[in-house]
């Protein structure tokens, strides 16, 4: 699959996809880190320690369950990491939907993490961003 790079490509080919579990942003001790990192969707060093993205099940028997239960959309085009645009499209569309977003990205496809509440109506959105094919 080639990387798609040009901005309005990238918003009409982005096709979201609800994908199943919920999610909890955490930051554990360093002690922690050994259990937890083989269960974490992703990990990032902060200042503050390990940031991961777990399962909720996981979460809960770390004691690290956070107050805001997530739910991830994966945008099914091959992004290409300096492509231009995704991100900020779709951060607008969600904001003028009053809907929290935060944007994990990887090496193929960006993950659209929003409130498990508002999981249906954000993929809804980004599906009419998508049919319009631009911002």
């Amino acid at each position: 699959m080639a990387r798609v790079r040009e901005t309005n490509a990238m918003i009409s080919g982005m096709k979201p996809a609800l994908q199943p579990g919920v999610w909890h942003f955490c930051t554990c001790a360093p002690d922690q880190a050994v259990d937890l990192v083989p269960h974490a969707l992703a990990t990032m060093h902060e200042a503050e320690g390990l940031s991961l993205i777990l399962p909720e099940d996981q979460a809960a028997t770390a004691g690290l369950i956070s107050d805001m239960a997530m739910s991830m959309i994966t945008l099914q085009v091959h992004s290409a990491l300096d492509g231009v645009g995704l991100t900020a499209a779709v951060a607008q569309v969600l904001t003028l939907a009053g809907i929290a977003c935060n944007v994990v990205a990887a090496n193929h496809h960006d993950h659209v993490f929003v409130p498990v509440k508002d999981a249906d109506t954000a993929v809804d959105v980004l599906r009419a961003l998508a049919m319009r094919g631009s911002a």
